[in-house]
């Protein structure tokens, strides 16, 4: 069986109007997708930011006519900027998905390693992690930045906090690393349950403690702090994370952009040496040990 996909061309303001109306009109599925290349970053819990240039997709059964669904959409006073429509062969899209995501290598020892896919190297650190609501698989620079840090860092014994852990990538690295304790913290509950899942699924939920931010413990204080982030929280919560940290706590930041790293380097100085800045391709990390 083939399928329609109609894309259409619109503004955030107007995305979900065309939505709705295309959900009406008896679509099998709609997705709205970036329409100029302008990330979303890590939006506030229970808000759905969309992009300035926002492309709906809309998936309907290989009968019906494109040509008549436009003009259905203009007479509601919804006209597409642009729009074009193409074929799809029926396709098992659960496996077209999967194929999207294999096993990827960070450093010498860590592979992430999807839950249907063999590990490459049954005898390396392997972290089983699938895609979910809270994304983080490794495919980001900003997660490879800070999983190939871990790799080649002594964790052995040590305790680590992930600060804004999302689906917890970070801290379970750790742990399979050699690491003996982790906490990690994140502004959304959805993040710590993701975090928690994950954590069971590779064995180590019973070394691994979630907070809020505002339930972390006092005067907490860690061996190796990450925190892949944003650069401008970074720099407003530096004096925090610093506080953190004993001397000699090893320190990675991440989910800076390569012409932000300047702002965060000096907002860290104060308490920490750090290392000269790694980059991969727009984006860096900055490491280095507390005084």
């Amino acid at each position: 069986m083939a399928w329609l996909q109609l894309h259409i061309a619109t503004t955030e303001q107007h995305a979900d109007a065309f939505q709705n109306a295309l959900e009406e009109m008896g679509a099998c599925a709609v997705t709205l997708t970036d329409g100029a290349d302008q990330p979303v970053f890590e939006p506030p819990p229970g808000t759905r930011p969309l992009w300035q240039n926002t492309v709906v997709s809309a998936l309907f059964e290989a009968d019906r006519d494109p040509a008549l669904i436009i003009e259905a959409l203009t007479q509601q006073g919804l006209a597409p900027q642009a729009h074009h429509h193409e074929t799809l062969e029926d396709q098992a899209w659960e496996r077209a998905w999967m194929d999207d995501f294999a096993p990827m290598r960070f450093g010498q020892r860590l592979w992430i390693v999807p839950s249907w896919s063999e590990a490459p190297d049954p005898q390396a650190v392997n972290l089983k992690l699938d895609p979910g609501l809270a994304f983080g698989t490794g495919t980001h620079e900003t997660t490879a930045l800070c999983l190939q840090w871990l790799d080649a860092a002594d964790l052995n014994g040590k305790t680590v906090l992930d600060f804004g852990c999302g689906s917890g990538v970070l801290a379970i690295a750790a742990l399979l690393l050699g690491a003996s304790q982790a906490i990690g913290t994140d502004i959304d509950p959805q993040a710590l349950q993701a975090s928690e899942d994950n954590a069971r699924n590779n064995g180590v939920a019973d070394r691994l403690q979630l907070y809020l931010p505002d339930k972390m413990p006092p005067d907490h204080h860690c061996d190796v702090l990450v925190a892949n982030i944003l650069a401008g929280p970074l720099v407003e919560l530096s004096e925090l994370l610093a506080g953190y940290c004993r001397p000699g706590t090893l320190l990675a930041l991440s989910g800076i952009l390569a012409d932000q790293a300047e702002s965060v380097r000096e907002a860290y100085a104060p308490w920490f040496d750090l290392n000269p800045t790694t980059r991969d391709g727009d984006w860096v990390r900055i490491d280095g040990v507390r005084r």
